[in-house]
Formats: C-alpha cells, sequence, structure tokens
C-alpha cells in the first residue's frame, strides 16, 4: 500500500515545477561552461558568481551583464551565450522536443502537457505539430534577420565576424534577450535604419508571442483572429505608438540622449526606446543619460513587458489588457467585462489580478533587498534595475557591474523569478484543485472600499 502510494505522489509531480528544474539545470550547465578559463579572452575564469549571473541573464532572455560581452568573453563563451538564449528564448522543453523527434522519439502524454504548459496552450491537441511549427519560424525569422544584419555588419567587420555579428544580435533580438558583442549595444548605429527596423522587427515578433504569429499567418483577417490575438496586437500597438510619442516629447532637447540628434533620428531613436523596454535590452541612446521621468516611464514598460508564449517577460501585455478592460468596466458601471464582443470570464480576471499582485510583491521586496545592500547608488537606479531583472529586460543605468556579490545573487534570483515565476504562478493558479471544490458557501459579507 506504501509502495502504492509513492509511485502516485510521483506522478502527481507538477509539470511547472519540471520546467522550473529545466531551467535552472540549463543555467548550472551553461555557468559551467562560462566559468571555464577559455570561455574568457584572456585566459582566466570569470569567477562562479559572475559566470552564473551571465548564464541566468542568457538563459532567462535578460541581457544585463557583469562583464562587458564583447570584450570579456572569447569567442567559446559568446557562442555559450548564443546558444543558452536561443534555449531560453524558446525553452528548454522546445528545445527537447525538437531534439527528441529528430532522434525519433514519440513524445509522450507527460511530455505533451509539459510542453503544453511551457507554451501557454488552452489543450495539449496539437502542441508537438505547434513546436515544430514554431521551431521552423524562429530558424526563418533568425535567419532573414542574420542576413539583413550582416548586409550592415560585414563591411564594417568582415566576412566571418560581420556573418557572426549578424546571427548573434539576430538570436538575441528575436529572443528578446538585449545582448551585445559589439561593446556598447547599438548607440554606434542611433540614425541606422536598416539595424534599427531589423532589431525592432525581431524583438516585436519575439515579443508578441508564437500563437499569434501563427494565428495571423493563418488567418490574415484582423476580425478573423482569435480573441487572444486581438487583445495581444491591440495592447502591443497601444504601447508602442503611445511610447514612441511619450520618449519623444521627454527626451527631445535632452543633450545626453535626443538632444544633439537630426529630427529623423530623434524619431527614430524613440521608436526604438519604445520597442527596446518591452523586455528585449538593446539601447540606442544611453540607458543612464535618460531623463528620471523617461527613466520611469521606461520602467513601467519593463514591468508590462511582452507577450504570453513568447520570448518576452513582465506580467504580460494580455495580463495588463485584462487588467484595464476591468477596470474600465468598473467605472462605467458594467457588470461584464468585454473585448472584441467577447465576455472575459471572472475567473481569467482573477488570475490577472494575481500575476499583478505577485509581480509587484516581488519587485517590492527585490528594490528594498538593494536599497539596503547598495546604498552607493541612486534608488531610481536600483529599482530600475529590479525591474529589468524582472521583466527579464537587460536595460540598465550602468550599475549592474557595480552590485556587490549578494546584489549580483539577488539579480540573479529575480531573473530566474522573473522568467520562470510569472509562468508557473499563472498555470499552478489555472489548474489548482479544479475537482476540489468545496462544498460550503459562507454568507456574502460587505467590505467598503476605495
Amino acid at each position: 500500500m506504501y509502495k502504492i502510494k509513492s509511485i502516485k505522489a510521483n506522478n502527481k509531480i507538477n509539470p511547472s515545477s519540471v520546467l522550473a528544474y529545466g531551467f535552472i539545470t540549463v543555467i548550472l550547465l551553461g555557468a559551467i561552461l562560462l566559468a571555464l578559463p577559455i570561455a574568457s579572452k584572456n585566459g582566466e575564469s570569470v569567477g562562479i558568481i559572475n559566470a552564473l549571473f551571465t548564464s541566468t541573464s542568457a538563459v532567462c532572455v535578460t541581457g544585463l551583464i557583469v562583464v562587458n560581452t564583447a570584450q570579456h568573453w572569447s569567442i567559446f563563451g559568446k557562442i555559450i551565450i548564443m546558444m543558452l538564449i536561443q534555449i531560453g528564448g524558446l525553452g528548454f522543453m522546445s528545445m527537447a522536443t525538437l531534439i527528441a523527434i529528430l532522434m525519433g522519439k514519440k513524445i509522450g502524454l507527460r511530455n505533451r502537457i509539459m510542453i503544453q504548459e511551457s507554451l501557454g496552450q488552452f489543450t495539449i491537441s496539437g502542441v508537438v505539430r505547434l513546436t515544430i511549427r514554431i521551431m521552423q519560424a524562429t530558424f526563418i525569422i533568425e535567419l532573414v534577420g542574420a542576413v539583413l544584419l550582416a548586409t550592415k555588419f560585414i563591411p564594417e567587420f568582415g566576412m566571418k565576424k560581420g556573418m557572426f555579428f549578424g546571427l548573434f544580435h539576430s538570436v538575441s533580438a528575436f529572443c528578446n534577450a538585449g545582448f551585445d558583442i559589439i561593446g556598447n549595444s547599438l548607440e554606434n548605429y542611433v540614425g541606422d535604419p536598416i539595424i534599427n527596423f531589423t532589431i525592432m522587427f525581431l524583438i516585436i515578433l519575439g515579443g508578441i508571442g508564437f500563437t499569434v504569429i501563427i494565428d495571423i499567418v493563418k488567418v490574415k483577417k484582423m476580425r478573423k483572429l482569435s480573441l487572444h490575438s486581438k487583445l495581444i496586437l491591440t495592447v502591443t500597438f497601444a504601447l508602442l505608438i503611445s511610447g514612441l510619442v511619450f520618449f519623444f516629447v521627454l527626451e527631445y532637447s535632452n543633450p545626453e540622449t535626443l538632444g544633439n540628434l537630426s529630427f529623423k533620428d530623434k524619431l527614430l531613436a524613440s521608436a526604438f526606446q519604445s520597442v527596446s523596454p518591452r523586455t528585449a535590452g538593446f539601447n540606442s541612446i544611453p540607458t543612464g543619460g535618460l531623463r528620471d521621468s523617461s527613466k520611469f516611464l521606461t520602467i513601467i514598460y519593463m514591468f508590462i513587458g511582452g507577450s504570453p508564449g513568447s520570448t518576452a517577460g513582465g506580467i504580460k501585455t494580455a495580463t495588463f489588457g485584462l487588467i484595464l478592460l476591468a477596470v474600465y468596466a468598473e467605472i462605467t458601471g458594467k457588470n461584464e467585462i468585454v473585448f472584441a464582443k467577447r465576455r472575459i470570464s471572472n475567473e481569467t480576471i482573477s488570475r490577472a489580478l494575481s500575476i499583478l499582485i505577485i509581480a509587484l510583491t516581488l519587485v517590492i521586496v527585490v528594490t528594498m533587498i538593494l536599497s539596503i545592500t547598495e546604498v552607493k547608488f541612486e534608488f531610481i537606479d536600483i529599482f530600475f534595475e529590479s525591474v529589468s531583472a524582472f521583466g527579464t529586460v537587460g536595460l540598465s543605468t550602468g550599475i549592474t557591474g557595480g552590485l556587490s556579490s549578494f546584489g549580483k545573487v539577488i539579480i540573479t534570483i529575480t531573473m530566474f523569478l522573473g522568467r520562470v515565476g510569472p509562468l508557473t504562478v499563472a498555470t499552478a493558479i489555472a489548474t489548482k484543485h479544479s475537482g476540489k471544490k468545496t462544498l460550503i458557501r459562507y454568507p456574502e459579507g460587505k467590505i467598503y472600499v476605495g
């Protein structure tokens, strides 16, 4: 009897926990490889804490760095980082599925459930086929991006280096990682339309989610899109346009950012600044030079992040959109939350609110801890760093390398929770004890709010 119970207990392992353990395994493996002397240009180990930080940042597609990626890492180290970004962006379950398919192995029910959790799908039906499509789309998009970027990098760096630069930055952009091997992100290309539009295109595609991309390709007409895709595209478009306008106005005369650029370049840089904080982490203007108002706006964008089932982090555009719809319904006195002539369930709204509160709590706790341990930095910069880590963005005002060892560990944990936490929490809330509804219903009580 005891053995039977043990088997049952093992069968009830939460797939979300398996996903979390998978990310941890990849992170630790990456840290070991990056800690090797061969991974550094100077032939000396970067140290376990810095290697763990970099591996976590790559797997969690964050982009925060403690050493300059271009100057410190060897070709071996850069290739490892690019591979970790690719695995982290697609999810280790997707990569494991690809390997299993190539080896001719059958994908069992348990693995299909984990793929479903990883991709944020409602059912397990067709998840393997969806994974294959995602892989195909990813490699095609990244290849196209690499070729476009290489047209600019090859004349500047030569054939081999230019091709590698194109591939690395294409993977980093589509996976919303923000790692660069140029040295100062894209500040040298602030006015280059090919570099800027290619990177923005990759970031947006990687950030709207694989489900939305496939939906767009299949139906081609906005009115035939799923409710999920319509909400994602609406919120994403609104954030991109509002961000462009706000950054253009706020930084127009700032000599440290847009002030010395031409009108055309100011528009291009503002558009890039609107796209990148949505978990990508590239910057074409110095982030540390932003005004406090722009830093705070960037913090808001980083906290919102990208879309569900994408390479992006944050609370997700769907969560943000649902909360706005709930607030609008409350203000207008409507008893139902409706979008695109479809009613949104209370369960979905409760899930969105739960994710928001959990995310806020995490950011507040991390910011409080760092404000105590990293007293040499301004509060706005610490707050910025905390949200950047949680949103897996990678933008920084320049304090990452100066963090204490304890501070680096805290940011490392935050990056991991930001990448895995919201997904795990959302899944747990969606599936918890579905068959164990209470048989007792208490009388309703009244509480005054507001």
